[in-house]
């Protein structure tokens, strides 16, 4: 009798866990929809919550460019940083023409190793940097087998996922801790909830950033410091060119505009999101079968997309 109580309660507590698991992020997702219509426009304010000014990595295009476009709107000066000088001209006079903030660009190219690092650091010294969204990141050109991506390739994705993220973290959190005040995001991915074939390095840095990211929250919380970990699905931007279909923004697959829209509103009022409402039940679904189906699952859909790009590549070529 005691052996069949001891069972129950562990297949209760199992069966618990699991559902408070699965259910956690559309839960957060739900409540940071719901409490803006409990707070004033005060408590709202980004600005006033953590600071006037915000940093975006790999701000000149994609979810990057227009997370720095929602938070100009929301009143807050813009450091803009990324390896393409013109296009960050670009978009810092039309975040100055479109909102009238403060703008300052710092031309660094993540990929080239830890010296970009101490540059980035001493143009940020005097900045009071009140939000960093790290963004940066680099994909395969398409689905790729791990043994036919060039070397550079895969140290590139390892020195920008895995190396941005970390340092610039590292960078600003002593500013922060200090004002007793701020925001850290980190811009994950879906491939994170399990290694992906065909993606494999890349889902790996996401993993990696979901652990940083959990673990770097326990140890900043104290000291006023929010870091939040976002996790979209599909999106359609020029990282998805592979695909077509991707490419082709619908309601399951927002380009970066709406995207950013959904998930900027987001940010202060839970620690973790896939930043937008249809991603939600995505995310929650693929998180209620066992790992080794959505390896499966992903392993399929990529040999999708990797045929589909490979197919219109022999077109374009006859």
């Amino acid at each position: 009798m005691v052996f069949l109580i001891a069972f129950a309660v562990i297949g209760f507590l199992c069966v618990a866990r699991f559902i408070i698991e699965a259910l956690w992020s559309p839960l957060q997702l739900i409540l940071s929809y719901v409490t803006p219509y409990f707070l004033s426009m005060e408590e709202q304010s980004l600005k006033k919550k953590y600071g006037s000014w915000a940093a975006i990595t790999g701000s000149t295009d994609g979810i990057g460019k227009e997370y720095a476009m929602e938070l100009a709107q929301r009143g807050l000066n813009i450091v803009l940083i990324s390896r393409n000088e013109k296009k960050l001209n670009n978009v810092a006079r039309e975040i100055k023409k479109q909102y009238s903030v403060k703008t300052k660009i710092i031309v660094a190219d993540f990929s080239t190793g830890f010296e970009v690092y101490q540059y980035i650091e001493e143009q940020l010294k005097d900045i009071p940097l009140g939000i960093l969204v790290n963004n940066v990141g680099v994909l395969y050109e398409y689905p790729t087998w791990l043994w036919e991506v060039p070397q550079t390739k895969l140290w590139e994705i390892i020195n920008v996922n895995v190396g941005a993220v970390t340092l610039m973290t590292r960078i600003v959190l002593p500013g922060m801790m200090e004002r007793g005040r701020g925001a850290i995001v980190n811009i994950s991915s879906g491939s994170e909830l399990q290694p992906l074939p065909l993606m494999t390095v890349y889902a790996a840095s996401k993993a990696y950033e979901r652990s940083l990211t959990l673990a770097v929250r326990k140890e900043a919380a104290a000291f006023g410091v929010h870091v939040q970990h976002v996790a979209p699905m599909f999106l359609a931007t020029k990282m998805t060119a592979f695909s077509p279909r991707l490419l082709r923004a619908g309601a399951l697959v927002p380009d970066a505009r709406t995207y950013a829209r959904h998930a900027v509103a987001t940010l202060g009022r839970v620690r973790h999101t896939t930043g937008y409402w249809l991603h939600g039940p995505q995310y929650f679904f693929l998180t209620l079968f066992p790992e080794w189906i959505r390896i499966k699952i992903g392993t399929h859909v990529n040999k999708s997309f990797r045929n589909e790009y490979l197919q219109n590549s022999r077109a374009k070529a006859r």
